[in-house]
């Protein structure tokens, strides 16, 4: 790896079964691939390392908490999660994260608006905010190019670029 830059990636994302329903959301793509080979990616669930099982009742923000399916606050555990995550971030360095989108930890943008119903709402997900406000980029499944875009650049700025 050399002292590249080092990228923090949704664990479901990259195919471990820690999503509420017991499965992933494995993505393939050649950014990741080289990610992968080059040994940048750090995955984590924050929803698992906060405590919860997979898999788990789903779970809606709803104002200020996080409520599971069956009306149980997680609010706790999500923050937790989170909290993991950022110290994770801290400790490695890491600048940059791809996380899944429209979930209530890692949710960039729209996350579901609480109810159940499938609406999605403008927001962010816990530790997707948690992260930003530790000053790490973060990206969806579905900008990975601007993510690869973001890491190059850290790269360029320490002097890492291509070859380093």
């Amino acid at each position: 790896m050399s002292g590249r830059s080092r990228v923090l990636v949704s664990a479901c994302l990259l195919g471990a079964e820690v999503r509420h329903h017991g499965g992933s959301a494995r993505v393939e793509s050649d950014v990741l691939k080289r990610w992968r080979d080059d040994e940048r990616i750090v995955g984590v669930c924050p929803e698992v390392a906060g405590g919860l099982p997979s898999p788990r009742p789903p779970a809606e923000i709803r104002g200020a908490r996080v409520i599971s399916k069956e009306g149980r606050d997680v609010t706790r555990e999500f923050r937790a999660g989170a909290d993991q995550a950022v110290a994770i971030a801290r400790e490695l360095g890491i600048r940059v994260a791809v996380l899944k989108s429209r979930s209530p930890s890692c949710g960039i943008g729209q996350i579901y608006d609480g109810t159940f119903s499938g609406r999605l709402v403008p927001g962010m997900g816990v530790t997707a905010s948690a992260l930003e406000a530790a000053g790490v980029q973060v990206f969806d499944e579905f900008h990975l190019a601007e993510a690869d875009a973001a890491l190059l650049a850290l790269d360029s700025d320490e002097g890492l670029g291509p070859g380093a």
